[in-house]
C-alpha cells in the first residue's frame, strides 16, 4: 500500500432509517435484536473491525436519532473507530446522502453499508476499501447465483400465474452485497445527478456512465429481510460463538 493511500481516511455510512415491514411488526428493522444485541450494533462492529475504517456514520431515524445516539454509546467500538448519528430522511437516497453529506473534508473512500447486514466479515469489508485503494472508483462484493433465473411478464389476471418470457445465464449474473465502496467525490456527484429511485448505490454510479467492479462477497453477510432470515443470521452468530468466541 502506498504512503498515498494510508492518507485517505475511510467512512462507512450504514442507513439504518427504515421500518423493515417485511421483518414483520415491531422495532425499526436496525433494532431488532440478534443475539440479544441489536442488528445496527452488529453491522457496526462489522464494519469497526476493519482496521481501515476510522468512522462509523448511522442515518438513524428522525425521531429515534438521540436514542440511537445513545444506544452506540452503551456499546464499546475500537479507540481507533469514532461515530457519528444523523438524522435520515423519507428514503434510502436520502438518507445516504445525508450521511455523505456530514463526512469531515479528510475522509476520501466512502463505504455505504446495509444496517440489515449484521454479519459481513471483515475480509469481506477490508477487500472493497482495498479495491477502492487501487483505483477503482466503485465497488461491490458479490457472489454467484445458485438458482437458475428466470425473466417473467406480468400475469395476465392479478395474483395469476407469470408468463416465462426467458432463461437468464446465470454465469454472468451475480447478487450484490454491501458494504460497497466508492471514492467519495463520485458517489457525492451521483447522489447530487440522480434522482430516480435506485436499489443501490452502485446503480447510480452506473448512471453516471461510472466503472463499477465486483470483488468476492461472502455467504453470511446475507440481508435479513424476513423473519426466516433472522433464524439464520442466529443460528451463524451462535456458531461463531461456540467456534470462535465472537
Amino acid at each position: 500500500m502506498s504512503d498515498e493511500s494510508r492518507a485517505v481516511r475511510t467512512a462507512v455510512v450504514i442507513p439504518a432509517a427504515g421500518r423493515g415491514v417485511r421483518l414483520g411488526p415491531g422495532a425499526p428493522k436496525a433494532l431488532r435484536t440478534l443475539g440479544g444485541t441489536p442488528m445496527l450494533i452488529h453491522a457496526v462492529r462489522a464494519m469497526a473491525a476493519s482496521r481501515a475504517v476510522s468512522l462509523v456514520v448511522v442515518v438513524a431515524p428522525a425521531d429515534d436519532a438521540v436514542a440511537v445516539k445513545h444506544l452506540l454509546d452503551e456499546h464499546a467500538l475500537p479507540e481507533r473507530t469514532d461515530y457519528l448519528v444523523v438524522p435520515g430522511g423519507e428514503n434510502r437516497q436520502d438518507s445516504v446522502r445525508a450521511g455523505v453529506e456530514a463526512l469531515p473534508p479528510d475522509i476520501g473512500i466512502v463505504l455505504v453499508h446495509d444496517a440489515a447486514r449484521p454479519l459481513v466479515p471483515v475480509d469481506t469489508v477490508d477487500a472493497v476499501v482495498q479495491a477502492v485503494r487501487d483505483g477503482a472508483p466503485a465497488v461491490v462484493p458479490a457472489l454467484p447465483l445458485a438458482d437458475t433465473v428466470k425473466e417473467v411478464a406480468p400475469p395476465v389476471e392479478a395474483g395469476g400465474p407469470e408468463p416465462v418470457v426467458a432463461t437468464l445465464a446465470r454465469g454472468a449474473l451475480r447478487a450484490v452485497q454491501t458494504p460497497q465502496g466508492f471514492e467519495r467525490d463520485l458517489l457525492a456527484r451521483a447522489h447530487a445527478s440522480v434522482t430516480a429511485e435506485v436499489t443501490d448505490d452502485a446503480s447510480m454510479v452506473e448512471q453516471l456512465g461510472g466503472a463499477v467492479v465486483a470483488v468476492p462477497g461472502h455467504p453470511e453477510a446475507f440481508k435479513v429481510t424476513r423473519p426466516l432470515d433472522l433464524v439464520l443470521a442466529e443460528a451463524v452468530l451462535a456458531r461463531r460463538r461456540a467456534n470462535d468466541g465472537f
